[in-house]
């Protein structure tokens, strides 16, 4: 199944709704985690944005995911960047996933 890189934009202005909604988002990405559809995910150090890793079986599935997403449904992403990954070494490798 094809992995997506997503990359979220957050501006300063979004700082205290992403705060008071942190629980939530991060309950719904844990769930995406435990059914294997999250691979990984997290902010960038400098609070600008985050990358997260999916599987899905095509971007408007995975659309249909992220409208979901609490931080979404609230309006405190800016910007949102999917980008189709073919990994070729390490963790996120077809070879990987199935030794």
């Amino acid at each position: 199944m094809p992995i997506f890189a997503v990359h979220y934009e957050y501006s300063a202005a979004t700082v205290p709704g992403r705060d008071a909604h942190r629980p939530a988002h991060r309950t719904w990405l844990a769930g995406l985690l435990t059914s294997g559809t999250l691979l990984t995910s997290g902010p960038y150090p400098d609070g600008s944005g985050a990358l997260l890793l999916f599987r899905s079986a095509s971007p408007a599935e995975l659309q249909g995911l992220l409208a979901r997403d609490p931080f979404a449904r609230e309006g405190l992403i800016d910007d949102v960047r999917v980008v189709e990954w073919v990994p070729v070494l390490g963790a996120f490798t077809a070879e990987a996933t199935t030794a």
